[in-house]
């Protein structure tokens, strides 16, 4: 191979490989050579109906950015498998989710087509892997932030609440405390619905397809004592809305004294050549999409025009400079 094409093959081979971890999770690949270390990409493929040839192109491209190690049909954990199983959901998230709004780049980068609904998404792909994305960037933080509230026997909302995991085990860990999942995509309260059910919770919990812009009052939310909105909280934005919208939060949530707000803030302290795994993808794809990511000095900007103090700041910054603000009213 010419060598002055060593690098592009290196990003092209990391680009398919990519989508192979995505997919490779999806089957189930990566949980059975993360629980076993081994597999024959044969067995694996006849045991999951899945076409053979297909499946150990789906291992050859994971081998060629050494998440595996391969010989022939013999699969193997490779030298960078461990980080790639920690970060799987961001690569779900990216070639799975956002696989369309990529695509479209030429076109959505366009002024003249930047107007109604000028790019799409996968909204059950997204959630599928935020669920994973929060476990890893957000959760242990969130515990924290929940056990200063006290409210285990109080009625919470969860604003944006994509398939309802968050829910689920806040009632699961709080038998006495009742849920309500508010999300904008049917997709995803489906799946939100028959996870409830399947854990039993269908009698707490319940779940109401609104767009979190744009809630009115209504009898549900009149006993709802804490707020959670997570991985949503940049959609309040540009500035004037994110303000209006939070004070709505008084009229629509009366009795709600407490939001636990988490979400992805806009840092700019990293090189191009140096950034982390997920925000490269992250932020262009919202600035491809229009869509404003706030500093955290922007959001403590915005509070300051609203009712809602900053209790406590919970900076976490794994990749996208998450952070968990506690809100008093």
């Amino acid at each position: 191979m010419n060598n002055e094409w060593t690098a592009a093959a290196q990003i092209y081979n990391s680009a398919v490989a990519a989508w192979a971890i995505a997919a490779g999770w999806e089957l189930g690949a990566l949980d059975e050579l993360h629980d076993n270390d081994t597999l024959d990409s044969d067995e694996f493929a006849a045991r999951h109906n899945l076409d053979r040839a297909a499946t150990l192109s789906m291992f050859r491209a994971l081998s060629a950015a050494r998440v595996v190690e391969r010989n022939n049909t013999k699969v193997a954990v490779g030298p960078y498998f461990s980080q790639i199983f920690e970060t799987r959901s961001f690569f779900h998230w990216l070639t799975r989710g956002s696989a369309e709004l990529f695509r479209q780049i030429p076109s959505v980068i366009q002024q003249e087509n930047r107007v109604g609904d000028f790019y799409r998404r996968d909204p059950a792909a997204i959630a599928f892997a935020c669920r994973e994305i929060n476990k890893l960037c957000y959760d242990p933080w969130f515990w924290q932030a929940v056990a200063q509230v006290d409210l285990p026997d109080g009625v919470v909302a969860d604003l944006g609440c994509g398939s309802g995991e968050r829910l689920r085990e806040m009632l699961l860990r709080y038998p006495g405390m009742r849920g309500i999942g508010v999300d904008i995509a049917a997709d995803s309260l489906a799946v939100a619905e028959q996870e409830a059910a399947a854990a039993g919770l269908s009698d707490r919990l319940r779940f109401i397809r609104a767009d979190v812009l744009s809630l009115e009052e209504c009898k549900e939310f009149e006993e709802v004592e804490l707020l959670t909105c997570f991985m949503m909280g940049h959609d309040l934005w540009p500035r004037e809305r994110c303000i209006s919208t939070l004070r709505r939060f008084h009229d629509v949530f009366p009795q709600a004294n407490s939001l636990l707000l988490g979400d992805a803030t806009r840092t700019g302290d990293t090189t191009d050549v140096d950034l982390p795994v997920f925000r490269l993808g992250f932020e262009m794809a919202h600035d491809l999409m229009g869509k404003t990511i706030p500093s955290v000095s922007d959001w403590e900007s915005a509070l300051k025009e609203t009712s809602w103090d900053v209790r406590t700041k919970h900076l976490i910054n794994m990749t996208v400079g998450e952070v968990i603000l506690h809100l008093s009213r």
